[in-house]
Protein backbone atom coordinates (compact mmCIF):
# COMPACT_ATOMS: atom_id res chain seq x y z
CA UNK A 1 0.00 0.00 0.00
CA UNK A 2 1.31 3.44 -0.90
CA UNK A 3 2.25 5.80 1.66
CA UNK A 4 -0.03 9.49 1.31
CA UNK A 5 -0.04 12.84 1.84
CA UNK A 6 -1.78 15.63 2.08
CA UNK A 7 -0.33 18.86 0.56
CA UNK A 8 -1.68 22.53 1.36
CA UNK A 9 -0.38 25.59 -0.69
CA UNK A 10 -1.22 28.60 0.57
CA UNK A 11 -1.50 31.59 -2.23
CA UNK A 12 0.76 34.78 -1.58
CA UNK A 13 -1.22 36.48 1.47
CA UNK A 14 -2.13 39.93 1.12
CA UNK A 15 -0.69 40.84 5.02
CA UNK A 16 2.34 38.05 5.13
CA UNK A 17 2.46 39.69 8.94
CA UNK A 18 -0.73 38.33 9.79
CA UNK A 19 -1.11 35.35 7.63
CA UNK A 20 2.31 34.11 9.39
CA UNK A 21 1.03 35.14 12.73
CA UNK A 22 -1.84 33.16 12.37
CA UNK A 23 -0.34 29.89 10.64
CA UNK A 24 1.77 29.63 13.58
CA UNK A 25 -0.32 30.53 16.71
CA UNK A 26 -3.34 29.79 15.63
CA UNK A 27 -3.34 27.03 12.84
CA UNK A 28 -0.22 24.71 13.89
CA UNK A 29 -1.61 24.37 17.45
CA UNK A 30 -4.99 23.65 16.36
CA UNK A 31 -3.58 21.21 13.45
CA UNK A 32 -0.58 18.96 15.21
CA UNK A 33 -2.80 17.52 17.80
CA UNK A 34 -5.30 16.39 14.91
CA UNK A 35 -2.77 14.72 12.74
CA UNK A 36 -0.90 13.22 15.86
CA UNK A 37 -4.15 11.20 16.41
CA UNK A 38 -5.10 10.38 13.00
CA UNK A 39 -1.53 8.35 12.89
CA UNK A 40 0.53 11.42 10.52
CA UNK A 41 4.11 9.92 10.49
CA UNK A 42 5.49 13.33 9.10
CA UNK A 43 4.87 16.88 8.77
CA UNK A 44 6.97 18.87 6.52
CA UNK A 45 6.33 23.13 6.25
CA UNK A 46 7.82 24.55 3.42
CA UNK A 47 8.26 28.47 3.16
CA UNK A 48 8.78 29.20 -0.77
CA UNK A 49 11.47 31.76 -0.99
CA UNK A 50 11.60 32.48 -4.08
CA UNK A 51 10.95 30.52 -7.92
CA UNK A 52 13.47 30.65 -10.56
CA UNK A 53 10.81 32.07 -12.99
CA UNK A 54 10.04 35.27 -10.77
CA UNK A 55 7.66 35.64 -8.56
CA UNK A 56 6.68 32.14 -6.79
CA UNK A 57 3.13 31.62 -6.95
CA UNK A 58 2.27 30.13 -3.33
CA UNK A 59 3.94 30.97 -0.40
CA UNK A 60 3.65 28.35 2.21
CA UNK A 61 2.99 24.60 1.32
CA UNK A 62 2.33 22.08 3.75
CA UNK A 63 2.65 17.90 3.68
CA UNK A 64 1.50 16.06 6.10
CA UNK A 65 2.04 12.51 5.25
CA UNK A 66 0.26 9.53 6.24
CA UNK A 67 0.95 5.62 6.02
CA UNK A 68 -2.18 4.98 4.06
CA UNK A 69 -4.88 7.07 1.57
CA UNK A 70 -7.59 5.41 4.26
CA UNK A 71 -5.95 6.75 6.85
CA UNK A 72 -5.74 10.10 5.00
CA UNK A 73 -9.17 10.26 4.33
CA UNK A 74 -10.78 8.89 7.72
CA UNK A 75 -8.52 12.09 9.29
CA UNK A 76 -9.83 14.23 6.78
CA UNK A 77 -13.48 13.19 6.87
CA UNK A 78 -13.64 13.64 11.09
CA UNK A 79 -15.06 15.97 12.57
CA UNK A 80 -11.54 17.65 13.79
CA UNK A 81 -10.15 17.22 10.13
CA UNK A 82 -12.92 19.39 9.04
CA UNK A 83 -12.12 22.02 11.20
CA UNK A 84 -8.37 21.97 10.56
CA UNK A 85 -9.36 23.05 6.94
CA UNK A 86 -12.13 25.21 7.55
CA UNK A 87 -9.00 27.00 9.51
CA UNK A 88 -6.43 26.47 6.37
CA UNK A 89 -9.34 28.89 4.81
CA UNK A 90 -9.55 31.23 7.32
CA UNK A 91 -6.26 31.77 7.60
CA UNK A 92 -4.93 32.34 4.07
CA UNK A 93 -5.58 35.91 3.54
CA UNK A 94 -4.44 36.10 -0.07
CA UNK A 95 -7.54 33.78 -1.39
CA UNK A 96 -8.46 30.46 -0.48
CA UNK A 97 -5.44 26.93 -0.46
CA UNK A 98 -5.12 24.51 -2.68
CA UNK A 99 -5.66 21.39 -0.74
CA UNK A 100 -4.57 18.30 -2.62
CA UNK A 101 -4.55 14.26 -1.35
CA UNK A 102 -1.46 12.63 -3.23
CA UNK A 103 0.14 9.19 -2.96
CA UNK A 104 3.79 9.01 -3.50
CA UNK A 105 6.56 6.48 -4.93
CA UNK A 106 9.60 7.02 -3.00
CA UNK A 107 12.87 6.12 -4.99
CA UNK A 108 16.23 6.31 -3.49
CA UNK A 109 19.53 6.77 -5.03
Amino acid sequence: MAAAKLVVTYPIPRDVDAFERAYSEQHLPLAAPVFKAAGATKVVLTKIEGAATGKPPIHRMAEIHFKSLEDLKACASSDDGKKVVADAHAISNGGPPTILIATEDVVTF
